[in-house]
């Protein structure tokens, strides 16, 4: 079996756990979804492009920043078995205010929006895999953007330790501390006192 086939079974697997895709529909993902490989630093995405495809990381860190006030701001930190995308330009097919930067060197398998949407047009195993992608993708959104609510620097800090431990163990701390919304400082501080 090709590393296509089993990187596009690989995503159907984590994706549809719950339903067994008909092999066709896995060969024609297969044939659909395009390897790329970036560079520490490299712009997967970005501002101004539109967004055009699903980016499932099957190695690698990438960070989800824009820029607002001169300041640049981190929206999501991604690795291995997410997939990353900017929700609104994919949508609404118009230009984003996001970029997504490779922060480690990455091997992202880029899952072509007009492919998909004419599959699922016709084949239920797309249909439903498409959904799932979205879905899966959405509430991971939601987790994210839970941790940042209503909660004190600390708490922070440690939900995004308790559940998103490679985002500590690999992302630079200016990226955490501004995903956070909080300070390098205060970051710093916060680290210091768990620690202890």
């Amino acid at each position: 079996m090709s590393r296509q086939f089993e990187i596009a079974k690989q995503i159907i697997e984590e994706t549809c756990p719950k339903r067994k895709l008909q092999l066709g529909s896995i060969r024609l993902f297969a044939e659909i979804i395009q390897c790329k490989k970036f560079q520490k630093g490299d712009i997967i995405l970005n501002e101004g492009d539109v967004c055009n495809s699903l980016f499932y990381i099957e190695l690698g860190l990438v960070r989800q920043h824009y820029v607002k006030y001169g300041k640049d701001m981190t929206e999501h930190i991604s690795c291995e078995r997410n997939v990353v995308w900017c929700i609104q330009s994919y949508f609404n097919q118009k230009p984003t205010s996001l970029i997504i930067e490779a922060l480690e060197p990455c091997i992202i398998w880029e899952i072509p929006r007009e492919a998909m949407e004419r599959e699922a047009d016709v084949n239920s195993d797309f249909a439903y895999l498409y959904r799932r992608i979205f879905e899966d993708s959405l509430i991971l959104s939601q987790i994210k953007a839970d941790i940042l609510r209503f909660e004190s620097a600390k708490d922070k800090y440690n939900k995004l330790m308790q559940l998103f431990p490679e985002i500590i163990q690999r992302a630079p701390l200016t990226h955490i501390a501004s995903y956070l919304q909080m300070s390098l400082e205060t970051l710093s501080r916060v680290r210091s006192s768990i620690s202890l």
